[in-house]
């Protein structure tokens, strides 16, 4: 299969690695990726957003949302308006929805740029009907209903309030109700008793939304395990966000359900130095490994400032020259030493694969070893560490 490297042109929002390509980088398969979408969009049966933000999940927005358009997404979710401009400023105008922003927020810009923005409170739909007014724009809007995350959207008890002045300025024109949403909290547990109770308080917000004369284009309550597990949370649209990136909303959840998802991720370094240590030399700071046999270290030039986590040492594997080999000592903040044990042959420059779809440990492996999920282990991947992109034919 022939493959192509494809740069970010967004390039991080001008912020550029740190780290030399060919020293170490985080490998994007951009083919999985739409593999992923693709199964993803078979599986559910309905139109699909896929959530790019916090750069994709550490995977990198601008192409990621590029190739899930391609793979025939309907929508894109960013958290922010900043993040939700930056998708839209690299040439996206399919429907994208932006839900996280503070009090003294500007809206202008995104309501101009016909991003749907959500409204969790009375104060943010003023701030929606002012901003639709000063761009001359009718603003689309999602209200959100708490049905018992207990983060953000509108208590059950204000929801009736909340959607009265929706339809009020619904008929001014200044907003238009395009959607009604709410998050599970514990839908990677099937069988958990709070998801039978907030389908049951999300059906009654919508039957009070349509009392009040709301027809939104779009219902969505389903985030990725939900919508891999609970046909019945469909509606008119699902939340794709770490299953895209295939890595599963919790081990084994989508294998089990009959999805194949392929992690797009690979995160790999090349060895910047090997050497002998003798039984008994301690490793890394506060020698929290003291070595019980003479053998040979390796050190992985990334480390806590790159995103990999300080709960790795002693804890994690990666794979060299086709073995899995521990991490020793502490997690530094640009390096951490692996055991390569006594007789190895590995030479600087070999490479090291922390983390990726297998052969080897995954993301997911790199979670419970350091009492994580996967989501933290690709996100928190630093901007000093390269993305290359690479895709290939379907």
């Amino acid at each position: 299969m022939t493959r192509e490297l494809i740069m970010d042109e967004s390039i991080m929002d001008g912020l550029t690695s740190g780290i030399d390509p060919d020293t170490a980088s985080a490998d994007v398969d951009l083919a999985a990726f739409a593999r992923n979408l693709h199964r993803i969009r078979d599986h559910v049966g309905v139109p699909i957003m896929v959530v790019v933000k916090a750069e994709a999940y550490g995977h990198g927005m601008i192409n990621c949302a590029r190739v899930a358009r391609e793979a025939g997404a309907e929508w894109l979710g960013a958290a922010t308006p900043t993040e939700a401009l930056r998708v839209r400023a690299a040439g996206d105008q399919g429907p994208l929805l932006c839900w996280l922003y503070g009090p003294d927020e500007d809206l202008e810009a995104p309501v101009a740029a016909d991003i749907d923005v959500a409204a969790h409170h009375a104060d943010q739909l003023s701030q929606l009907v002012a901003a639709a007014g000063a761009v001359q724009r009718t603003a689309r809007v999602h209200l959100k209903i708490d049905t018992g995350l207990s983060r953000n959207g509108a208590s059950y008890a204000d929801w009736e309030t909340l959607c009265a002045l929706a339809a009020e300025a619904e008929e001014t024109g200044a907003i238009r109700v395009a959607g009604i949403w709410s998050h599970f909290a514990s839908a990677d547990e099937p069988g958990d008793p709070s998801i039978a109770r907030q389908q049951k308080v999300f059906a009654d917000a919508l039957a009070v939304a349509e009392r009040h004369g709301l027809r939104p284009d779009v219902r969505h309550l389903a985030n990725s395990a939900a919508a891999i597990t609970l046909p019945e949370a469909r509606y008119d649209l699902v939340r794709m966000g770490i299953a895209s990136y295939g890595i599963e909303p919790a081990p084994g959840l989508a294998r089990d359900a009959g999805l194949e998802l392929e992690p797009v991720m690979t995160l790999r370094a090349r060895l910047a130095a090997v050497k002998r240590i003798a039984k008994g030399d301690g490793v890394s700071y506060g020698h929290t490994w003291i070595a019980d046999r003479d053998t040979v270290l390796g050190l992985v030039p990334l480390g806590y400032g790159d995103g990999i986590p300080v709960h790795a040492s002693n804890s994690a594997e990666v794979l060299v020259g086709g073995r899995t080999v521990p991490i020793r000592g502490r997690v530094c903040m640009d390096q951490f030493m692996i055991d390569l044990g006594p007789g190895a042959s590995a030479q600087v420059g070999d490479e090291v694969v922390v983390f990726g779809p297998g052969p080897g440990p995954t993301a997911q492996d790199w979670a419970l070893a350091c009492g994580t999920i996967g989501y933290e282990i690709v996100t928190r991947i630093g901007v000093r560490v390269p993305r290359n992109y690479r895709r290939g034919g379907a």
